[in-house]
């Protein structure tokens, strides 16, 4: 006996449904993220060592120095601000910094960075605090944010460039923002240096 195919319309338009809404569901959460990682490892910026003696006010640059590109004329590159990751939403661990380039520019690296994969990830400057556990998750779209770029990868080292045109006073920490979900992955208060 051989199965038969169902012949009404009913039936054939709950299937066209059931297979769009899968398809959508596929697209919109992409699962496959969760199981996948994407490793960067860009060239960090040499950030010049305070001199033996000279007082400190912030935190030390998260992670061991990795040689960068060159500065012109001689110009070491500075510290500007730095911090650590908290959780949100994901495990998320590692550093972030704003280092100022010897000619004058400004990018935001992050160092050892370490979360999960997921859709739409963007790295924010935002003007919110880094709130610990879930009251955190959803704050970063609260008040001034940056948009600096997609995710480039969720494990490692990478760097982000800085618009010249950008105030960076108020900007006090950096979020691992999912767009789409409108949550935080992670987050890091950024401590300005001495």
């Amino acid at each position: 006996m051989s199965a038969r195919l169902p012949r009404t319309p009913l039936t054939w338009i709950a299937v066209v449904v059931l297979a769009a809404g899968a398809a959508f569901g596929l697209y919109w959460f992409q699962p496959w993220k969760l199981l996948t990682d994407t490793e960067v490892a860009e060239q960090l910026t040499t950030v010049a060592a305070p001199t033996p003696g000279s007082p400190t006010t912030g935190p030390p640059t998260p992670g061991p120095p990795t040689p960068g590109p060159p500065t012109p004329e001689g110009n070491a590159a500075a510290l500007v601000s730095s911090g650590d990751f908290v959780s949100h939403e994901h495990d998320t661990s590692g550093g972030a910094r704003v280092v100022r380039t010897g000619d004058g520019r400004h990018r935001l690296e992050l160092v050892g960075l370490s979360t999960s994969n997921g859709p739409d990830l963007r790295v924010w400057l935002t003007d919110q605090p880094v709130v610990e556990g879930r009251a955190g998750w959803h704050l970063f779209d609260d008040g001034r944010w940056v948009e600096l770029g997609r995710l480039k990868g969720n494990l490692g080292d990478q760097g982000y460039e800085i618009p010249a045109d950008i105030e960076l006073d108020d900007l006090t920490s950096v979020s691992i923002w999912c767009k789409r979900f409108a949550v935080s992955f992670g987050a890091a208060a950024l401590t300005r240096a001495g």
